[in-house]
């Protein structure tokens, strides 16, 4: 069983960057294909990014490519999720999500097995 904690959300400005982060323990983390999604109230939970669990492959919804970054530290169990130029609609909440798979990340919210409890991203204007 892999647990997920998210941290590193907050209240910015558009134009701002933050970093998140996704810690994962037990189970072989290190061997998940890790995405980040996000969920706005009464809206379905959206792709945003997703890392192989090598680090070779990653994968980027439209809406942010160019502005944000996924990288992976296996070695301290650590996914993060780097947001430059952020934009009042990127405000959500944020969660990581990790699936037992070698292969590459996938973007449908039902291919993943472990869900953390998200983290509040608020980007004003």
């Amino acid at each position: 069983q892999v647990q997920l904690v998210e941290s590193g959300g907050g209240l910015v400005q558009a134009g701002d960057s933050l970093r998140l982060s996704c810690a994962g323990s037990g189970g072989h983390f290190s061997l998940c294909a890790v995405s980040w999604f996000r969920q706005a109230p009464g809206k379905e939970r959206e792709f945003v990014a997703g890392i192989s669990w090598g680090g070779g492959i990653s994968l980027y919804a439209d809406s942010v490519r160019g502005r944000f970054s996924i990288s992976r530290d296996n070695a301290k169990n650590m996914v993060y999720l780097q947001m430059n130029s952020l934009k009042p609609e990127d405000t959500d909440v944020y969660y990581c999500a990790a699936r037992a798979s070698a292969g590459a990340p996938r973007s449908g919210a039902h291919e993943y097995n472990y869900w953390g409890q998200g983290t509040q991203v608020t980007v004003s204007s």
